[in-house]
């Protein structure tokens, strides 16, 4: 059966595509910032003097990644355009999210890795998302054939 319908992809399948692009970012950015915790950055936040738990790292990676299937159903259900519409609405998102590490008072090094941690998710979830958003140019009547 085709993932691909008559111009519209199939929600299910994004949604679905969506919870495993989370987890899949969840793990990478984990197992980044166990791996730097371990290489010795601290990742205290000046503001409340603590260190971000290793768990948070999957915990803010999945509350905002699942925002992102979120806003990519939405493309494929309202959207002409559901691809690009969530690469447009997505990617200057990831860029804004690059901001906050540098203004909380984090060491440079700390706020480096954030950026690090935030490009991982978003090179996992964006393109997984878009690719599957993208529809068939295949007419509606080819694509029944093929079945």
């Amino acid at each position: 059966m085709s993932a691909l319908t008559a111009g519209r992809p199939r929600l299910g399948r994004v949604a679905v595509m969506g919870v495993l692009a989370t987890v899949a970012a969840a793990v990478v950015t984990t197992t980044l910032g166990a791996l730097a915790k371990r290489a010795g950055v601290e990742f205290e936040i000046p503001a409340g003097g603590d260190a971000i738990p290793t768990g948070a790292f999957a915990t803010v990676t999945s509350f905002f990644s699942l925002i992102g299937v979120g806003v990519a159903l939405a493309a494929g259900r309202w959207s002409d355009r559901p691809a690009q519409r969530f690469v447009a609405i997505t990617v200057p998102l990831a860029v804004a999210s690059l901001v906050p590490p540098f203004v909380v008072g984090a060491s440079a090094e700390t706020s480096l890795v954030l950026v690090v941690l935030h490009l991982a998710a978003a090179a996992v979830v964006i393109p997984t998302l878009a690719r599957t958003l993208r529809v068939s140019s295949v007419s509606p009547r080819a694509a029944a054939s093929r079945r």
